[in-house]
């Protein structure tokens, strides 16, 4: 079967498209619109990559860090939080409550988070407190994962 696609050079056919369209959403902004190569995210049941025609699917991530492979052979790096993410054959939905691309990341204020959380969970706290403050914890040290990404290569 073979299909024309947005990515095929005219009077030339794909098996399948190159690229696959990512999206994604914040409370605040759009972070991120552009035709990737394969994203991968942190998802509830671990880490789940999405090339172009993947099933449909609705699945959830969670806090962590989003791989995006550029047709230009360049990844970039994001650190995301808890969201929904729709998955069709020529589109990935995400829709989180934090999407930090590597660059923007404030790496200081990332370990201030850190170390707030880590010193708020040695009170007594109650059960909600306790989880507003390991979201708290995940999505800093997600945060922190990602920016010192580059410098251990």
């Amino acid at each position: 079967l073979q299909v024309r696609t947005r990515n095929s050079e005219p009077g030339t056919r794909n098996l399948m498209p190159s690229t696959i369209r990512l999206e994604i959403v914040t409370p605040d902004a759009v972070v991120y619109d552009e035709d990737v190569l394969m994203v991968t995210m942190p998802c509830v049941t671990g880490q789940m990559g999405v090339y172009p025609m993947h099933v449909p699917l609705i699945t959830q991530i969670v806090p962590g860090e989003l791989i995006v492979q550029h047709p230009d052979g360049r990844d970039r790096f994001l650190a995301v939080g808890e969201g929904l993410v729709d998955i069709e054959a020529d589109r990935v939905s995400i829709a989180t409550d934090m999407a930090i691309p590597q660059e923007r990341i404030d790496e200081a204020r990332a370990e201030e988070a850190r170390q707030r959380a880590a010193a708020r969970l040695e009170e007594k706290l109650s059960d909600e407190e306790v989880a507003a403050v390991n979201a708290s914890l995940v999505r800093s040290l997600a945060q922190l994962r990602v920016k010192r990404r580059g410098a251990h290569r």
